[in-house]
């Protein structure tokens, strides 16, 4: 009976030793991950900044372009003005 003890406690050492080097490995490709990340996000910007400063007339996605520059304006419109009235 010790014997099996002391087998159980070895096996046990060994699972948290194999789960330390595993936590640390993990660790190590998150930092990694994370330093590409912020690294592309960087020069995400600076692209940015340079393309801005090749084409300033440029308008960012989603809006009017060059040929048409008067953009709609928008109004505020109460919800209660929405509403059925009977």
């Amino acid at each position: 009976m010790l014997n099996f003890q002391w087998i159980l406690a070895g096996g046990g050492v060994i699972l948290a030793l194999v789960a330390f080097l595993w936590a640390r490995r993990v660790t190590r490709r998150i930092e990694r991950l994370s330093q590409s990340y912020w690294e592309l996000r960087y020069e995400q910007g600076q692209l940015n900044a340079r393309v801005g400063r090749l084409e300033p007339s440029a308008t960012p996605a989603g809006e009017q372009g060059a040929e048409n520059p008067q953009r709609p304006q928008t109004a505020f419109v109460p919800l209660s003005s929405l509403r059925n009235t009977k």
